[in-house]
């Protein structure tokens, strides 16, 4: 069993399909034409059961309201839920969303084989979040890093010291496929990745 990457309009974002006993999306991408359609060549979006979101700014976000339409639970930090109703995190695109569920952090999500743990790792958004899966070593890692980098921390709840502490606690894990919001998926090796980019973080702040 291996996550299903899409690669989503309008900016590159990734969401990954997780086919289990139940059903779940992490993140849902910019487009929701263009998630459905991807997604009718696996599933049917009926029997989606998880939206699991990294953060809310659009292009991870933005196809949330229909999504909800076909009945699915969605998740996301209640801090990150604050910044949604204010307006901060939509970066001048106008959605909105109510979450079903509201975390803050150390939850665990069964779907089956796989489970998510929730991993509250602010910087890039003050409700930014990632999922790991312990048994798996994967780690779904939003806009908080990626192979080659980080998250930026000059949006509206974005900080470097936040991201800092959050990029020093997801090198204590032991990740081993990690599953960024943008670019390349990295398998094998992925905490050495991780260690790089909190070393270049250092440097600069």
């Amino acid at each position: 069993m291996k996550p299903i990457r899409i690669v989503t309009p309008p900016l590159g974002a990734n969401v990954y399909l997780i086919i289990d006993e139940k059903i779940a999306l992490v993140d849902a991408g910019g487009d929701s034409s263009f998630l459905i359609k991807a997604l009718q060549r696996f599933i049917n979006p009926k029997d989606l059961d998880y939206i699991f979101l990294t953060h809310s700014h659009f292009d991870h976000a933005m196809a949330v309201p229909d999504m909800k339409k076909f009945g699915c639970k969605v998740v996301m930090h209640s801090l990150e839920f604050d910044l949604l109703k204010r307006g901060l995190t939509t970066l001048g695109y106008i959605y909105y969303f109510e979450p079903d569920v509201l975390v803050r952090g150390e939850e665990t999500f069964e779907l089956g084989e796989v489970k998510l743990k929730v991993i509250h790792t602010p910087g890039h958004t003050a409700g930014s979040v990632c999922y790991y899966e312990p048994d798996r070593g994967w780690l779904f890692s939003g806009d908080t890093v990626f192979k080659y980098g980080f998250g930026r921390y000059d949006f509206p709840s974005g900080n470097p010291y936040d991201l800092l502490k959050s990029l020093e606690l997801l090198a204590s894990l032991d990740v081993e496929c990690l599953y960024p919001g943008h670019e390349d998926v990295t398998e094998g090796n992925a905490k050495g990745y991780i260690l790089k980019n909190l070393e270049v973080l250092r440097s600069l702040i």
